[in-house]
């Protein structure tokens, strides 16, 4: 494999994320040996897995001598959000183009990483249907920016491009070395498989290591048969950008459709239940979107014995939580608030 040096890339990332033991969580659910690796406390505004990505996105931009960012997402999109961060710490200008999942569904007072983008500044917003018409807009803006004199750089849907998936590469690696310092024999890797950029990643990464471990991609949007083609391909072409000599073998791409619910970014018991379960026993926070269904699948499969006691299991979180602001009043329902007193302990 190539070194990572040899790539344009910025050093957002300048020290490893934890990987933190969760032995409250594992106590509880009576399977394997549980660690969560921390990259929910990546730089960034409000942090998360696609500064990863963003390092080498924006250092390829850079190299070209790009100076405005397109990208797309749905209307709480993590990769928006930390897209518009990064934009700001280079000073380059940042156009989002925001998929709504219905007509009407977006709501420029709404909260979460929709307010992140005005607090941010987003030089414009535009709204599309779906995920279909953001290929097409983002080209239209690209053009128009042109027509401006600027030089855009149009970055895909999640960073998740052989470019930025050379991120999760390098977070395969980070991820071996936590294993040897703490001598640590991991069983399973479990990863929310959204945008495909992660999960293929680190497939790439394990692969040039020569490193074997089963990786599972819990996804978050699309069945097993759609989501494990576009892993699959996008984990050759990354390994192959990264000159790994072995190709990432079929068999080793596993993405479980059972856990999406009803759609993306709908809530499911589950994933209250697993985003409660997080908070109360090791005082992390998950999210409803990526994180929350990932792990509701993880728990279901350790209740069902797939990933068992005497195993150890690391869970990739990947961010996220200010979209837990965009569903209180549904946490609020599952986790009521305990009654406030006065100071005399009568209530209020």
């Amino acid at each position: 494999m190539k070194p990572l040096s040899s790539f344009p890339r910025r050093t957002y990332v300048t020290q490893p994320t934890p990987l933190q033991p969760a032995p409250r969580l594992s106590r509880l659910l009576g399977g394997p040996e549980i660690y969560i690796k921390r990259d929910d406390l990546l730089p960034g505004a409000g942090g998360g897995n696609k500064t990863r990505k963003l390092e080498f996105s924006i250092g390829d931009a850079l190299a070209r001598g790009e100076d405005t960012l397109i990208t797309s997402g749905a209307i709480q999109s993590n990769h928006c959000r930390l897209t518009l961060s990064w934009a700001r710490v280079e000073g380059l200008e940042c156009h989002l183009v925001l998929q709504e999942p219905a007509p009407g569904a977006f709501d420029p007072e709404a909260g979460g990483n929709n307010f992140l983008y005005q607090l941010l500044g987003a030089d414009s917003l535009r709204i599309v249907s779906g995920r279909g018409e953001a290929p097409l807009a983002m080209e239209r803006l690209a053009g128009e920016c042109r027509d401006r004199g600027r030089k855009p750089c149009v970055i895909p849907v999640g960073g998740s491009s052989p470019v930025g998936a050379t991120g999760y590469a390098a977070c395969a690696l980070e991820l071996i070395s936590q294993f040897r310092e703490l001598d640590l024999r991991v069983d399973h890797l479990v990863v929310p498989s959204g945008s495909a950029g992660t999960q293929a990643g680190l497939l790439a990464g394990f692969r040039g290591a020569g490193y074997e471990l089963a990786v599972t991609g819990v996804n978050v949007s699309r069945s097993r048969d759609l989501q494990e083609p576009s892993v699959y391909e996008l984990a050759l072409a990354t390994a192959s950008r990264l000159g790994v000599e072995s190709p990432v073998p079929r068999e080793s791409v596993d993405c479980n459709g059972d856990y999406v619910g009803p759609g993306y970014a709908l809530p499911t018991p589950e994933m209250m239940e697993a985003v409660g379960l997080v908070a109360r026993s090791e005082g992390i926070l998950l999210d409803p979107v990526y994180t929350g269904k990932a792990m509701a699948g993880t728990i279901d499969l350790i209740r069902k014995g797939v990933f068992r006691k005497g195993q150890t299991l690391v869970f990739v979180h990947t961010g996220g939580s200010p979209a837990l602001y965009v569903h209180m009043e549904a946490f609020r329902r599952r986790y009521p608030p305990p009654p406030a007193t006065d100071s005399a302990g009568n209530e209020r």
